[in-house]
This record gives C-alpha cells, sequence and structure tokens, in this order.
C-alpha cells in the first residue's frame, strides 16, 4: 500500500483535516454553556452534546465493521480512499447545515441529530485519514506524518473555541440582538459558524476530489474470529481507550459549570472560553513535545527541545488568546493565563522522567493526574482552575501510548484489535453526561471525582500492561511512547 518513498506535497490536504476534528471537537463546550442557557438545561442533558458528538464514533466505527465483515466486504477498497474522504467531508457539511431548522425550530433533539451527524461523517473521514497519511511515504516515516498530522489537530482545539465563540457573538450583530447577556441565550446566533463550517466542509470536499491525492485501496484482510480477545493487552487497552477519551473530554465539557460556581470564578460561560481553550491548548503542548521522537535528532537536542516546545507551544495560547481579547477591548485579562506557567514547568519535568517509555509514561501521567484532580477538589479559586485544566497535559500523549501498548506482539490481529480501539472513543459519549449526573446529585465541584479515578485506571493500566507483555516475552517498554 506505500506509494512512494518521497512523501508528496498533497499531504497537505489531509493535515487541513486533522485541522477540522480538533476545531469542531474542542468547540463542543462553546455549545453546551449557549444550548444549556437557552433551553435551561440540567447539567446531565447539557452533557448530552458530548454524547451525541463521540457516540456517533463508535455507532459509525460498529457500523462499519459490520458492514465490511458481513456484508460486502471492505467498504474503502471497493470505492477508494480518495472518495471515501469526500464522502465523510460532505456528510459532515450536511450534519452542518442541520443546524438551520434545528434553530429555526427551537428544536434541542434536532440539534443534537445535527451535531451526530457531523460525527459520523468525521468517522468516515477518520478511517481514512490516518493510514492514508501512513502510506504517504516511507512506511518508516509513517509515524512522523501522523504525529504531525495531531500536531496540528490540536492546534485546531485550541483556536475552535475562540473562534467559535467570536463567530457567536458577531451572530447577535447578525441578528439584531445586543449582547448585554451574562449567557449565551440567543441561539440564532449558532447558525452563523456553522453556516461558515458547512462551506468550509464542501470546499475541502472539492480541493480532495479535485487533489493529486492517489487513490488507495487497503488488501489487508481483518481476520473474522474473535481470537484477537484471547489477548489480555487487548482487553485492558480498550478499557483504557474508553477512560482516556472520557477523561479528556469530560474535564472540559462540565468546566464551564464549575467555573460558574461562587466558590471557583463565579463567571458565566462566555466569560470563560479562554480557559477552555487553555485547556485544549495543554494537550496541544504534550502534543507537539510528543512530536519531537519522530525525528531523528541527537539525544541532546531532543533533551533541549523537550524544555524549549512546551514553552513555544505555551507562547502560541498565550498568542492566540491575546488577539481575542484585544478584539474585544480586554487584553488585560491574558493575565488569567499567565499563572498557569508552574504547570507548563511540571509536564516537562514529567517527560524527562517518563523517557519516551510508553508503561511508564502512563503509571507516571496517570499517577500526576489523579493527584492533580485530587488537589483540584480540595482547593478553590484560580488555584483548583489550573489543577483541574492541566489534566489536559496529561492526557496529550496518552492515546499513542496506549495503542502501542495494546497492540503490541498481536501479528494477525492488529487490524482487529485497531478498530476495537478506535470504537472505545464511545468514552467520550458516556463519562461527561455521567459526570454531569453526579453533578446534579453531589455538586460540580465533586463531581470532578470522575476524571480522578479515570486517571486511577490510567496509571494501572501502565503498571498491568507491563507485567502482560513481559510474560509475553515482550519487553515494550523499550519503545518510544510518544509515536
Amino acid at each position: 500500500m506505500n506509494l512512494s518513498q518521497k512523501t508528496p506535497q498533497s499531504i497537505w490536504v489531509l493535515y487541513s483535516i486533522f485541522f477540522f476534528w480538533g476545531f469542531v471537537a474542542a468547540s463542543n463546550t462553546v455549545l453546551i454553556g449557549t444550548f444549556k442557557a437557552h433551553f435551561k438545561l440540567s447539567q446531565f442533558q447539557s452533557q448530552l452534546i458530548d454524547m451525541a458528538f463521540y457516540a456517533a464514533y463508535f455507532l459509525g466505527s460498529l457500523i462499519y465493521f459490520l458492514y465490511s465483515q458481513l456484508v460486502e466486504g471492505d467498504l474503502l477498497n471497493k470505492i477508494g480512499y480518495k472518495t471515501g474522504l469526500v464522502s465523510g467531508l460532505l456528510i459532515s457539511a450536511v450534519g452542518c447545515l442541520g443546524f438551520i431548522p434545528a434553530v429555526n425550530t427551537q428544536s434541542y433533539p434536532l440539534l443534537l441529530a445535527s451535531l451526530f451527524l457531523v460525527a459520523i461523517g468525521f468517522t468516515l473521514q477518520q478511517i481514512v485519514v490516518n493510514p492514508y497519511v501512513m502510506v504517504m511515504g516511507s512506511p518508516e516515516t509513517g509515524a512522523h506524518r501522523v504525529t504531525v498530522g495531531g500536531s496540528i489537530n490540536s492546534f485546531g482545539t485550541t483556536i475552535g473555541p475562540l473562534l467559535i465563540s467570536y463567530a457567536i457573538f458577531f451572530g447577535y450583530a447578525i441578528f439584531g440582538e445586543t449582547n448585554n447577556s451574562s449567557t449565551l441565550e440567543n441561539l440564532s446566533s449558532v447558525k452563523t459558524p456553522y453556516i461558515i463550517l458547512a462551506v468550509a466542509f464542501v470546499l475541502a470536499a472539492v480541493i480532495v476530489g479535485v487533489s493529486k491525492l492517489p487513490q488507495v485501496t487497503n488488501t489487508e484482510k481483518i481476520e473474522d474470529n474473535l481470537g484477537v480477545f484471547s489477548f489480555k493487552q487487548v482487553r485492558l487497552g480498550m478499557i483504557a481507550i474508553f477512560v482516556y477519551v472520557g477523561v479528556e473530554v469530560t474535564i472540559q465539557s462540565n468546566m464551564p459549570a464549575l467555573l460558574e460556581m461562587p466558590d471557583m470564578l463565579g463567571l458565566p460561560a462566555n466569560q470563560t472560553v479562554h480557559f477552555i481553550s487553555l485547556y485544549w491548548g495543554s494537550l496541544m503542548i504534550g502534543r507537539w513535545t510528543g512530536a519531537i521522537s519522530a525525528f531523528n535528532l541527537s539525544a541532546t537536542t531532543k533533551k533541549i527541545l523537550t524544555a524549549v516546545l512546551p514553552l513555544a507551544a505555551y507562547a502560541v495560547i498565550l498568542l492566540v488568546n491575546y488577539i481575542k481579547f484585544s478584539a474585544y477591548g480586554t487584553p488585560e485579562k491574558i493575565n488569567d493565563l499567565l499563572y498557569y506557567f508552574p504547570c507548563i514547568i511540571l509536564i516537562i519535568l514529567g517527560f524527562y522522567m517518563a523517557q519516551e517509555k510508553p508503561a511508564r509514561t502512563m503509571m507516571l501521567f496517570g499517577g500526576l493526574g489523579t493527584l492533580l484532580m485530587l488537589a483540584g477538589m480540595l482547593t478553590k479559586g484560580y488555584v483548583a482552575t489550573y489543577l483541574f485544566i492541566s489534566g489536559g497535559l496529561f492526557c496529550s500523549v496518552m492515546w499513542p501510548c496506549i495503542f502501542s501498548l495494546a497492540l503490541a506482539g498481536l501479528g494477525k490481529y492488529t487490524n482487529q484489535a485497531s478498530s476495537l480501539l478506535v470504537m472505545m472513543i464511545l468514552g467520550g459519549a458516556i463519562i461527561p453526561p455521567l459526570q454531569g449526573l453526579l453533578s446534579d446529585k453531589t455538586g460540580i465541584h465533586f463531581s470532578y471525582i470522575v476524571p480522578l479515578l479515570g486517571f486511577v485506571y490510567l496509571a494501572y493500566f501502565g503498571f498491568k500492561v507491563k507485567a502482560v507483555l513481559k510474560q509475553q516475552g515482550l519487553n515494550f517498554d523499550e519503545q518510544t511512547s510518544r509515536h
């Protein structure tokens, strides 16, 4: 399936898709605040936004898997990756356009259905783009190309909430409203960014269609039995992906409600978007740092970059937020993000201690995430806010660590196990509403015990899977953790 030893320039068309994924997924948090205010939702009901979005990944992957196994064989092998990618982009465009009738009819279920359709398109795009990027060049540098895509994805998650919130506020002017409310109660303003996104998806589909991306098919056959479940690392890894995605999403999805509390910041959702940007930016910080090992650099250069890149990524976060604050005439609010600096130092030390070893990274980052969530539950105000946001730093490189550990030594079952792991993105649909439900019963601050327990399992996964692989004769912690 390898196309050539040289990566074609057209790969940047694929990299742009990574940006879309991050941009939209991170922007869901802005929608949570808007819909919750307009429809007078409980915290649990507001988290149905994440459920609709991430459940689509699970159902879409499951339907594709069953179709390929039981009906007509591998669909992408029949139509080609390029055609599949165009189809996924157009499905997402239709989902964005669904916001128009949903807003006009003031229907929360239709809004959720539209978001679900956007994510169904993303599912097909995900199935296509990751292996597409892998084969567009030398196999030895495939992990590097995926890492670059992941870094672009993280940039999208950082600026997505800022741009979507700005577009919503701009929508107030478009629809003749004044922005005096402390909450985002005008639903009509939501149409503006999603109409723009629909147009962007259609343009992306056109660009992909006329680009020089080759028509690729995959001739590998997935095993049609359940032997993959005999591997304990797969079972542990499926739970780990479920928990990891759930933790990553739930921390920030419930954060607007948390920051509204008087003992926290006492600010409405439309005044805390920069903290959501900082959370997703924390993931970018970790992923940019994790990308270092994808390059053929000397040990000394890697050590230097491990300290420099997190600071550079932090500077990017500050810059994009400063531009946003300046546009609103409140540049002084950048001070809210400056006190996060000690957390940046902590993640730098964490990377040095992890030594690029996946099991060690899971144990260390899971343990630190647990302690920081506990500290956040025991404190208040800005200190607690920064502690909870720092969970993004320690989630940042867990995805590749879990995948590399769970797929180790599987041989012919590798493809089947990979599809099962992708299905476990379902955690992003289940865990945030569970935290929302707990919040309704016990209070939003205490509900952060949910990500705390999640980090506990992720640390346990690193410990347990290392022992499992060692029993199978695999000393996998000699491998790099950052692919």
